[in-house]
């Protein structure tokens, strides 16, 4: 009788494995078609940014410029509110970005974590989805990013460092003179991969 029942047991085991890859599968997505349909909405209520017809300063230098402490504008999409857009090009991505975090907002996009694009020290969290932050690790050093905040203004990065923190060090997380930071954890959850980059003068 024991062979049966371990058979049994071997086979459930298979069963739940087999549902599991099949949930992270729909989950995965589920969460990329979440994103596009964001990123497709805010290009479609997006207007062309050119230069202002206005005269004096005003026309050239970008409100932000003049005063980088200023909430950064967001747009609205269902009932959802995102800071901008982030293009990421070595790994083809491009996702919009909500204006902050929560473990149920992760599920749609990429998070501001903390900081502003404003102040050069915007940190951005992402769950580790193919369609979202994934690839992280793929990153290297010289890799071109960039974003564009809800106004218009593009904001140019380049990756400095691509490194692996503990998923307790938060702390660490947020230090440093980092431009921009992306982050996501890895399958295992222990720990976290981590993108730090330079802002590039335009």
């Amino acid at each position: 009788m024991r062979p049966k029942y371990l058979i049994l047991g071997g086979l459930l085991l298979i069963a739940a494995a087999l549902s599991l890859t099949a949930y992270n599968l729909w989950e995965n997505q589920r969460a990329t078609a979440a994103a596009q349909q964001a990123l497709t909405a805010m290009k479609e209520q997006s207007e062309p940014k050119g230069t202002k017809s206005t005269e004096g300063l005003e026309a050239v230098i970008p409100e932000y410029v003049r005063n980088p402490y200023m909430e950064m504008p967001v747009v609205e999409i269902d009932g959802i509110e995102y800071i901008g857009t982030l293009e990421i090009p070595a790994l083809e991505l491009e996702l919009p970005v909500i204006s902050t975090w929560s473990d149920a907002l992760l599920d749609c996009a990429p998070c501001r974590y903390v900081g502003s694009a404003y102040l050069d020290n915007l940190i951005i969290a992402g769950h580790n989805y193919r369609g979202h932050f994934g690839a992280l690790h793929r990153l290297l050093a010289g890799d071109k990013i960039q974003f564009t905040d809800a106004a218009g203004n593009q904001f140019s990065y380049v990756v400095s460092r691509v490194e692996e923190l503990p998923g307790s060090a938060l702390e660490e997380m947020e230090t440093g003179d980092w431009d921009l930071t992306l982050f996501t954890c890895t399958l295992s959850r222990t720990s976290r991969i981590t993108v730090r980059c330079d802002r590039l003068e335009e």
